[in-house]
């Protein structure tokens, strides 16, 4: 099997303390990238850093940041420019809330605004300058399924995903003449812990039944698709939506 070597590069993910964001890490780690990781829980931020000492794992900064708060963002952002490189950028931090049309409230149409959607737009917006003037750089950001489809009740959600697939389309006309390759991953349904904690085993067979798979993603599933498009490997796909999904969208 051809190996990744990320060795020697910094990487940036945001959301990277749970779920997909931290299978995301662990492939970049094992792979040798020093890892920027951002989380909105100090607390959670603590554990993980516990957990790291413990394992004796090096090269992982945290930052905790409130993608829905000013100035947590503008104080982020500041560290960020002060970074001597950045190779690549994962933008997969985000957040859900599903309602009928009719009932969604503003403030949640406001919070998947400013988390899957406004964060996404202005960290892409400060790394894309470190990034030109390196004439280097992979932007990998998370989307969904149902930014390529939707169901009932995703109105607000599948509103901000789609943002993120015409943003990751527009970003990479910018920066294509940069060397600044900039793509999507859109995964469907994937067993994350809060997948587990959340559906019944009815549920998930119900589901998974019309997946052709006939399964759900592991999250290191989409960590891979992730880390190939942000590795040497990927020269020539750029402002592209990767859907992976067991072939969901597709049947």
């Amino acid at each position: 099997m051809t190996s990744i070597d990320f060795t020697g590069q910094t990487v940036l993910i945001t959301g990277g303390t749970r779920g997909i964001g931290a299978a995301i890490a662990k492939e970049f780690h094992d792979a040798g990238a020093n890892l920027i990781l951002t989380g909105d829980n100090q607390a959670e931020i603590d554990q993980c850093i516990e957990s790291d000492l413990s394992a004796g794992l090096e090269g992982i900064e945290y930052m905790q940041v409130e993608f829905t708060n000013d100035d947590s963002l503008d104080g982020f952002f500041k560290k960020i420019a002060k970074l001597s490189r950045l190779d690549v950028l994962v933008n997969n931090a985000g957040t859900n809330r599903n309602n009928p049309i009719d009932e969604i409230k503003t403030e949640d149409i406001d919070l998947l605004h400013a988390v899957n959607l406004r964060a996404h737009f202005l960290l892409t917006r400060e790394v894309a300058k470190l990034m030109k003037a390196a004439k280097s750089g992979k932007i990998v950001s998370i989307a969904s399924i149902w930014g390529v489809i939707s169901r009932e009740r995703r109105a607000a959600y599948s509103a901000t995903k789609w943002g993120i697939i015409g943003l990751t389309k527009a970003v990479a006309a910018d920066l294509g003449p940069y060397n600044v390759l900039v793509n999507a991953v859109s995964p469907g349904f994937t067993l994350t812990e809060l997948t587990k904690a959340t559906l019944s085993q009815e549920e998930y067979d119900s589901l998974s039944a019309q997946v052709p798979l006939r399964r759900f993603a592991t999250p290191d599933e989409i960590a891979r698709i992730v880390m190939f498009l942000a590795s040497p490997l990927n020269t020539y796909i750029t402002g592209q939506n990767i859907v992976v999904d067991g072939g969901f969208v597709s049947v």
